[in-house]
């Protein structure tokens, strides 16, 4: 009976604040209360939902492994070693068929999705994915898969708050607020740290500090944070045994060495999962939903043969690497000295991990990331004990900065893992080799990831760019060519500025191009250097050339770059036009560039991804099952190269909808006149059955059997 408590109070939950949620609803329909409450109120709420969530979540766990490695065992009349095979097997038996045929979003760590529903779906997630998030992920890391429990709370809270700003009809903005609010609800109440669930939901999630966000994401993970106390208790994660603290100056070159070697870590733990995805996504034989047991299965095994190689890594009933770990990490943290279990733990995890999730298991990448870095702070702090005996280098402190890089540098949220270790350990007193380490860990890893992280590479590889976090940057995929002004208005070099102040009266312009006595682009004048003229007095006859910014000294855009390549040029000088010149002869004019032009690209990028979303609900609704995004890169021999899409659409199936052309670094919304080219990257969305008709028209072949 005590094991369906958590079912019950899960049912008793939901049913009481869907309730709630529904009557206010009611109530907001009848009367007309002012935003701020309902802001108010609705972050409270969320922040409530989420605690709650998070108790009933964590029991679910407890209840799945209690019931996997406790009462099985004994019920089988003594420990039994199989059961490290089977219990995560039956754990993926079971959470992958939930998964495919209920709620795809729910594979996987679960906060890329909720990045891809605040920038492309207006913060909408199915409430579904509440139910089935909780029980995948609890059946996950119950039996034992290699995963954490923070992932799959933010997405259950980020779920929670948009089921609910969508039960109460709210604007798609506010509907992204209660998002927020639900993912820093999640940390909150999943590790005891408000503050770092705070800044995760804003560094991560949202990817801006915005005032407007601020104020209602506080307000929930507090809320979420005082549920969870006031229910279970406050307790820090990891205890300390010690105080850590740097005796000696020259151990901020150790912990510069550590910060290379997080990010070496971050950098294989990033690229191993994903490798991980791709070979059990091209594996053909076994469907989708059967994977995750196949992963628990061979993680199973690993756990199960490792004792033999490794004596040192004995263990009675559960494996090391099982579950968050958080076991490991508090014997690393109490300065446990043994380097070569360190290292081994660190492969062992990173294995264990991309089984699970690249199998399509449920579970978070955070507490993973820890084991990690804890493991490889400790390998650190040894080895500087044994070369350096004179420094006292405590292992559990270079474990605990250890712990922070390498999550900083998979998540590329530096503040977050400062913040948030803190909360963890309550120990603030080792904070500035913890910054430089981990500003280290993420430089570096910065530049080995090409600027991504751990959750924006997920959605990179669907075709997903991301900008500051929130948006995707919708203006990459319009051309400055589409929508610069071609008819333009121009001065010759020698006008004076007494013409030059009454063509500016005329046209009422704020700046104009200025070109030489040929025709050529000489450069470019503003009412501000004409102000600036005047009020210097300067004598009526001076010219032109005299007050204008010069061609070498000011900036132009190109036909063929992305619009929002050039904003970001604009915003940066603080300017409002820009000439537009041939690449072929860069002192051509051949348009100008304006912010109403870019409002007007702005428009045209909406269109063409409403059209494309619009496209794909349509193929969606025909059979989604029967269908999947691939890529294709084209070379110079391929059959489409030197076409256009309007030439090759008679030989494209029919189910297939062209999504993005990645070329040269930038995205091209591939339209009628879009010509292909060597090099370009087509991301297409085609029924599975018709792939080879694809890349036969493209390519001129059939696919590969590893694509």
């Amino acid at each position: 009976m005590a094991q369906q408590e958590p079912l019950q109070s899960a049912l008793t939950c939901s049913s009481v604040l869907a309730r709630a949620a529904f009557r206010l609803g009611a109530l907001l329909d009848r009367v007309q209360v002012p935003g701020e409450v309902v802001v108010v109120v609705t972050s409270l709420l969320v922040g409530i939902g989420t605690g709650l969530g998070a108790i009933i979540f964590n029991r679910l766990i407890d209840a799945v492994s209690w019931v996997s490695f406790e009462w099985l065992p004994r019920l089988l009349a003594g420990p039994v070693p199989w059961m490290v095979v089977i219990a995560p097997t039956i754990g993926g038996l079971i959470a992958g068929p939930l998964i495919f045929y209920f709620a795809r979003e729910a594979k996987g760590h679960g906060v890329p999705e909720v990045m891809e529903a605040i920038a492309l779906k207006g913060g909408r997630i199915r409430p579904i994915v509440v139910v089935i998030k909780a029980v995948a992920s609890s059946l996950t890391i119950g039996t034992g898969g290699s995963v954490g429990r923070e992932g799959p709370i933010v997405q259950i809270g980020a779920a929670l708050g948009s089921t609910l700003g969508q039960i109460l009809h709210l604007s798609e903005e506010r509907i992204r607020n209660l998002v927020a609010c639900g993912a820093a609800g999640g940390i909150a109440a999943t590790f005891n740290a408000p503050v770092a669930g705070v800044i995760f939901a804003l560094e991560v999630i949202l990817g801006e500090l915005s005032i407007g966000h601020v104020g209602t994401v506080v307000l929930s993970a507090v809320t979420a944070s005082t549920v969870m106390q006031a229910l279970v208790g406050a307790e820090y994660t990891f205890a300390i045994p010690e105080p850590y603290t740097i005796e000696s100056i020259w151990e901020f070159g150790f912990y510069a060495i550590l910060g290379l070697a997080a990010a070496l870590v971050a950098v294989a733990f990033v690229r191993t999962l994903y490798w991980a995805e791709d070979v059990f996504a091209n594996q053909k034989l076994i469907p989708e939903a059967v994977q995750p047991a196949i992963g628990g299965l061979l993680m199973g095994l690993v756990a199960l043969s490792y004792p033999f190689l490794f004596p040192a890594l004995r263990y009675e009933n559960i494996p090391q690497v099982f579950g968050g770990g958080y076991g490991p990490i508090t014997a690393a943290l109490s300065n446990h000295e043994l380097l070569g279990t360190a290292l081994v733990l660190i492969v062992l995890k990173m294995i264990a991990t991309n089984l699970t999730l690249g199998s399509g298991g449920s579970g978070g990448i955070f507490a993973p990331s820890l084991f990690m870095g804890a493991m490889a702070g400790s390998a650190i702090g040894i080895v500087v004990n044994r070369l350096f005996p004179g420094i006292p280098a405590p292992p559990g402190a270079y474990a605990l900065v250890g712990m922070g890089a390498v999550f900083a540098g998979a998540a590329q949220a530096p503040i977050t893992a400062v913040i948030m270790l803190f909360e963890l350990t309550g120990d603030y007193r080792i904070i500035l080799p913890l910054m430089l380490t981990v500003v280290i860990a993420v430089l570096v890893s910065r530049q080995l990831l090409d600027g991504e992280s751990i959750y924006t590479l997920k959605l990179t590889r669907r075709g997903i760019h991301l900008q500051s976090g929130r948006d995707v940057d919708i203006l990459q995929g319009v051309l400055v060519g589409e929508v610069m002004t071609r008819d333009v208005d121009t001065v010759p070099v020698d006008m004076t500025i007494v013409e030059l102040s009454e063509v500016f009266s005329r046209t009422r312009h704020h700046g104009f191009p200025v070109l030489d006595k040929d025709g050529k682009l000489w450069g470019i004048v503003t009412i501000t250097d004409l102000e600036r003229a005047v009020d210097q007095n300067m004598p009526r006859r001076t010219t032109v050339a005299e007050i204008a910014t010069p061609r070498e000294q000011m900036l132009v855009a190109y036909p063929d770059e992305p619009v929002g390549v050039v904003l970001a040029r604009l915003s940066t000088r603080g300017l409002g036009r820009m000439p537009v010149v041939s690449r072929e002869d860069p002192d051509k004019l051949v348009g100008l560039i304006r912010r109403s032009d870019i409002i007007r690209a702005y428009n045209v990028a909406l269109a063409r991804r409403a059209e494309i979303q619009h496209r794909a609900r349509r193929m969606q609704l025909r059979n989604l099952d029967g269908l999947e995004f691939i890529e294709v890169t084209l070379s110079e021999s391929d059959k489409a190269v030197g076409r256009t899409l309007q030439d090759i659409a008679p030989e494209m199936p029919a189910d297939c909808v062209l999504i993005s052309i990645r070329r040269d670094g930038t995205v091209v919304v591939p339209h009628g006149n879009t010509v292909f080219q060597p090099g370009d990257h087509i991301t297409a969305f085609v029924r599975t059955s018709e792939k080879p008709q694809l890349y036969q028209c493209l390519k001129g072949e059939q696919p590969d059997t590893e694509q």
